[in-house]
């Protein structure tokens, strides 16, 4: 009886029904948004960090990381070209020569970490030709053309040396140097301008090298790009002293779930060696994958608090509107255990027409922006590239969530009727009867 009467109830002013209906879709939308937005967010920034900046393992001597002092290089490198090259689970890897240094200009100086790279291996791992914004290899390169095809079948010289030839990227020589937009703003610098890069070599004696600004490139992470460079790799280590050495490994995964997996693997073959993972190289991003889910939590519990008010508000007008009625089924004998119910009931029926509408708009909405991107640049594409992220993002649907999205929901529609339940079990027949 308790569910027929509140389903009848709910009916009766279809008006009243509707907006408790559509504040409970309106909830539920909004939840569902900020969560899709999130791991949208958080899709972008961990595919920037593996893809762009770190890969999913860098492989370092133990000891280079501290000071980056030049005499740190990887000793077993013929070795681990061989391994990466044959390595099922290996897409790309990339070998480089990196140092700290100081760029000089007429107008100002900066600190900088100079990454000496083979063109054909850097580019399909750390995309640095898409980067480029202005230079010579503007605009991106095919890569089979320009030798950024992972190389399958072994290397193709007798003196296994071809994997590091460079080609592209425009660093032809050794005074040529690639540098962030937002360096080059900073010490106003424009394709073609003469720097000053100074560092010190494996004897601890200061070099330096006059250099050419041949490109210009921009990435989603502006900190990075005011404080890193790129030169040709096998000319940087002829200056720091160390020709032919390397001092940092790269490496692309074919899958993201494998690191773990090739990381242990690789560290019980180099035990001298220090093979890291991304969330080792990025703490900061695994900390906010590890936190996401919490704060966006806290987002959709504020967006359904606001939502219990609308329901509070509307529940109590139907209670107040049927004062008489109630009062009649009480003087009736149903208690008020029933009469509780009854209200209850009533909120769980709108949030079950509510929730499904939700849901469908929700995954409709999402499709859409999941296909096409979100610009976000109106709210600041230089501030969203000031904490790495891209302004352009593809929001993902949360089915993962939808059951506990859900459940906070009806949590919160029935501590939002409880009010108005209250209200109905207080009611006094005689008074109520009499108005």
């Amino acid at each position: 009886m308790i569910l027929q009467l509140a389903w009848r109830n709910i009916w009766r002013n279809p008006l009243r029904s509707l907006v408790i209906i559509v504040s409970v879709a309106a909830g539920l939308f909004a939840a569902l948004a900020v969560l899709a937005l999130y791991d949208g967010m958080l899709i972008s920034r961990l595919r920037t960090v593996i893809d762009t900046e770190t890969g999913h393992i860098q492989v370092h001597d133990p000891g280079f990381k501290d000071d980056m002092e030049p005499g740190f290089v990887i000793r077993d490198r013929e070795r681990w070209a061989d391994l990466l090259d044959k390595d099922p689970a290996v897409k790309y890897w990339a070998p480089r020569v990196v140092s700290s240094g100081m760029l000089a200009t007429p107008s100002g100086s900066a600190g900088v970490q100079v990454n000496g790279v083979i063109s054909g291996k850097e580019m399909p791992v750390s995309g640095l030709d898409r980067k480029l914004a202005t230079g010579m290899a503007a605009g991106g390169w095919r890569m089979a053309d320009s030798g950024s095809r992972r190389v399958d079948s072994g290397r193709q010289a007798a003196d296994g040396e071809s994997w590091m030839a460079d080609s592209s990227l425009g660093l032809n020589d050794g005074r040529s140097i690639l540098i962030g937009r937002k360096l080059a703003t900073k010490l106003k610098l424009t394709l073609g301008s003469k720097v000053v890069l100074t560092m010190t070599d494996k004897d601890a004696n200061m070099v330096s090298s006059a250099m050419r600004i041949r490109g210009i490139y921009e990435s989603a992470n502006t900190p990075l790009d005011e404080v890193n460079v790129y030169v040709r790799g096998t000319d940087l280590a002829e200056v720091l002293g160390v020709p032919g050495s390397i001092h940092e490994l790269a490496i692309i995964l074919k899958s993201d779930d494998s690191v773990s997996a090739v990381q242990h693997r690789y560290s019980s073959i180099f035990p001298g060696d220090k093979v890291e993972s991304w969330k080792e190289l990025s703490p900061e991003t695994s900390l906010m994958i590890d936190t996401v889910d919490i704060y966006s939590y806290i987002i959709v519990i504020i967006i359904l608090i606001a939502l219990s008010f609308g329901i509070v508000n509307t529940m109590l007008m139907s209670v107040l509107e049927r004062r008489k009625e109630i009062g009649m089924m009480s003087a009736l004998g149903i208690g008020k255990k029933r009469l509780l119910m009854m209200v209850l009931t009533e909120t769980v029926f709108l949030s079950l027409v509510g929730v499904p509408v939700a849901l469908i708009s929700g995954w409709f909405a999402v499709s859409y922006y999941h296909k096409n991107g979100l610009d976000l640049s109106g709210m600041g594409e230089d501030l969203m590239k000031s904490f790495g992220y891209e302004s352009l993002i593809y929001p993902t649907y949360p089915a993962d969530k939808i059951p506990a999205i859900v459940l906070l929901v009806f949590i919160s529609a029935l501590l939002a009727s409880i009010f108005p339940s209250l209200k109905s079990v207080n009611i006094k027949p005689a008074e109520a009867l009499q108005k």
